[in-house]
């Protein structure tokens, strides 16, 4: 499904963030990038996203070449790929279900369509009865939560997930790792980037450890071990 072959991003002036990865995600897998701050782990998301460009190497989705991908089919592309961050990125002066409806109406889904994805996205959640408050008020978990329904708005096939348990305390660090999981077995591949040993271990899926921006460890099922 996602294949990148030696790929290498360098950043001006000279900073080789990854460097010559080569790596193959299924659909359907649940894959976790580990390593520590600097490792390449939110590049790699970056360059899978295509929100960065390769400055060496290949990198493709379903047999198509990021190359080749602009305009319209680079927006399709990025919504078939979902992400969420560890900051949320929510806009906190709207409600629960203002933040859902609103990358709904950009795509252009009819009323109907908003409302039934809204309310479903909410209940999966849990967070139906807050559907009328602002985001601001939300706890950390009940934020990342939203978030997480957010990404998954717009019906990707992968959800590219970048430390999204790293502001959270552990009991709503747990509720989101089981609903990474729950999403995972409704078949949507689930890329996971983070630095929480615990929950690594836990998950008991493919890990993929950087270091310096070079793999140096691919392993399914995997463990947390850092170079």
């Amino acid at each position: 499904m996602i294949i990148f072959r030696n790929v290498t991003k360098i950043y001006y002036p000279n900073i080789v963030a990854v460097e010559k990865a080569s790596f193959e995600i299924k659909s359907g897998e649940f894959v976790i990038f580990v390593g520590r701050s600097g490792a390449g782990k939110t590049t790699i998301l970056k360059l899978i996203r295509k929100e960065e460009t390769p400055t060496e190497g290949t990198i493709y989705y379903k047999n198509l070449e990021y190359k080749k991908i602009k305009g319209k089919t680079l927006s399709e592309l990025r919504r078939k790929i979902g992400i969420v961050f560890q900051e949320f990125k929510l806009l906190l002066d709207r409600t629960v279900y203002d933040n859902l409806r609103l990358p709904l109406e950009i795509i252009g889904a009819s009323n109907k369509e908003i409302m039934k994805k809204t309310e479903e996205l909410l209940r999966m959640i849990d967070l139906w009865s807050h559907r009328k408050i602002l985001a601001k008020f939300l706890s950390g978990g009940e934020k990342q939560k939203l978030a997480i329904a957010r990404a998954l708005s717009t019906n990707p096939e992968v959800l590219l997930a970048d430390e999204p348990t790293g502001n959270l305390d552990p009991i709503s660090a747990m509720e989101i790792v089981e609903l990474l999981k729950n999403i995972n077995q409704q078949g949507i591949t689930v890329i996971l980037a983070t630095h929480h040993k615990d929950i690594v271990n836990y998950l008991n899926k493919r890990v993929i450890t950087l270091h310096q921006g070079r793999i140096v460890r691919d392993e399914n099922p995997g463990k947390y071990t850092l170079v």
